[in-house]
């Protein structure tokens, strides 16, 4: 098995979930925004994020959309976190939109009816504390299951058909990475809105990590 990342900013990278790959010996293959895409067969795609919107006339994104919209019709396995949950649900025809909130750093997360009995975030406890980075949210698509919301975002996850989801918050996140991007000078005008600097190791996301990816992977692998 060989997954394919897209990846739009070389920050936003697969963390948490690079680990778990390579305990499983799944290989993976990032793809920058803006280079070709590639023409090999992938086994499944995830999608990162990234501080640009899914509503941007951007060349690259464009062709991502394109590719989704591809593995839809194909029904290759899609996982799409904050930015790519965007496309995923762009692809299908819903809205992409400013949220009525910046939603940044450590938020509870709960779970509908229906993410309690999902496949994949039916293990995960309710609420459960995961990080977040973003500012827009979307429309549930037409035909997909709605899963998680927060206080701040109702759309969390969402699941369309048995193996193509949609996450709006960062169960990838490491430490190290909170810290980078808070660093980053494109997150500079998002860190001046805190209230309070981000404690990067408040909580640990990595059995919620691991339980979501393996899940995911599990329904395909």
């Amino acid at each position: 098995m060989r997954i394919l990342v897209l990846r739009h900013e070389l920050f936003e990278h697969l963390g948490l979930f690079a680990e778990i790959l390579a305990t499983r010996n799944i290989e993976f293959d990032y793809h920058e925004l803006g280079e070709p895409i590639p023409k090999e067969q992938h086994s499944a795609i995830i999608a990162m994020g990234g501080p640009m919107s899914a509503n941007d006339d951007l060349p690259g994104l464009r062709d991502e959309l394109a590719l989704i919209d591809r593995a839809l019709r194909e029904e290759v396995p899609l996982l799409g976190i904050c930015l790519g949950a965007q496309l995923i649900a762009k692809a299908l025809g819903a809205n992409v939109f400013r949220n009525q909130e910046l939603e940044i750093g450590w938020e509870p997360v709960w779970l509908t009816e229906a993410g309690a009995k999902d496949e994949v975030f039916g293990k995960e406890p309710s609420p459960e504390m995961f990080f977040h980075w973003h500012g827009e949210t979307f429309d549930l698509p037409a035909g997909a299951e709605w899963l998680a919301y927060s206080k701040k975002t109702r759309h969390q996850a969402y699941r369309y058909g048995r193996n193509v989801y949609g996450i709006q918050f960062h169960p990838e996140i490491t430490a190290e990475m909170i810290v980078d991007w808070c660093a980053q000078p494109v997150n500079c005008g998002d860190v001046r809105t805190l209230k309070a600097p981000i404690d990067p190791v408040a909580y640990d996301a990595r059995e919620g990590s691991r339980r979501i990816l393996e899940s995911w992977l599990g329904l395909f692998s």
